[in-house]
């Protein structure tokens, strides 16, 4: 055969099987197992991450239902502090009243109590003063009549010792 140029198609031909050989072997043994490989690492990083991702969406909302909660509870707080507050104003507001009544029971009684000491001391006295004035009634009507009259004449002279004797 006579080829231009000195090309053998043989030789070619043969080289080309020998590359399909090794491209089809080194894809078989190197090229498919690492392809494998970083498909099954792609995909356990991606599971990972979809795995994340629904961590992060259930926290998400996990935090949404507990601001919900602590809102609620806030509402809730409110509300007791509010009627714990009502309850504490009549508390306040009966002991006030219990206390203002206790008071005028106090006042009412020292009233009474004083209005009892006056009479009883207006009675002492009444009864001290028609003493003193029966005392003295009696001191006049034991004295004798004479003695009465020579002071009234003894008052009537200016003075002058007067004897009726």
């Amino acid at each position: 055969m006579n080829i231009p140029l000195n090309i053998d198609w043989q030789q070619i031909l043969l080289h080309l099987l020998n590359f399909a050989i090794l491209a089809g072997g080194l894809y078989f043994l190197l090229y498919a197992p690492v392809k494998k490989f970083m498909d099954k690492r792609e995909a356990h990083y991606a599971s990972l991450a979809e795995e994340a991702n629904k961590k992060l969406a259930s926290a998400e909302e996990l935090v949404k239902e507990r601001k919900a909660q602590l809102s609620s509870v806030d509402e809730e707080i409110k509300e007791k502090k509010t009627k714990a507050q009502l309850e504490t104003d009549a508390a306040v507001k009966q002991q006030l009243d219990e206390v203002q009544a206790q008071a005028d029971r106090i006042l009412a009684d020292a009233k009474a109590a004083a209005s009892r000491e006056h009479d009883r001391m207006m009675n002492n006295a009444k009864r001290e003063l028609s003493n003193m004035v029966l005392n003295s009634a009696k001191e006049a009507m034991n004295s004798t009549s004479a003695d009465a009259y020579d002071q009234f004449l003894n008052l009537a002279e200016g003075g002058n010792a007067h004897d009726g004797a």
